[in-house]
């Protein structure tokens, strides 16, 4: 059975995104965070990244976006529902984690991603940016 536009659509935006989440959780051990759980759900919905750092409990919101996409940055499309959607999703999780007197940060990971150079490495970033208390 040949796939359609839609499915390569969807499987294309998932291999991205998996892709701008492999590289946040790089990046912030480099910078030396703990993780703590990755796409984490629950009812409410899902936390890409749970790090810790001191005793900080930081919740980490990956977006990742093409070069030259059309609908905006990856920072700009975390607007004020999926904000609200991740501090309730926090709730649950602090406290299914006993976690009720945490320190909590919300963080933003944008990145632009381009097309690798081969199958083995199918999108290179291209920036980075981590946005500390973004919300």
């Amino acid at each position: 059975m040949k796939p359609n536009k839609k499915t390569l659509k969807t499987d294309t935006r998932q291999a991205i995104g998996k892709f701008g989440e492999d590289e946040a959780v790089r990046y912030l051990m480099e910078q030396g965070y703990v993780i703590a759980h990755r796409n984490w759900r629950c009812r409410s919905g899902e936390l890409d990244i749970v790090a810790k750092r001191n005793s900080a409990v930081v919740v980490v919101e990956v977006r990742t976006r093409r070069a030259g996409g059309r609908f905006g940055t990856a920072a700009e499309s975390v607007d004020a529902r999926k904000q609200l959607q991740v501090r309730s999703t926090t709730e649950v999780y602090l406290a299914m984690n006993k976690l009720h007197h945490s320190q909590v940060r919300f963080d933003v990971i944008a990145i632009t991603a381009a097309a690798g150079t081969d199958r083995l490495q199918p999108y290179e970033v291209i920036e980075l940016k981590h946005i500390e208390s973004a919300f």
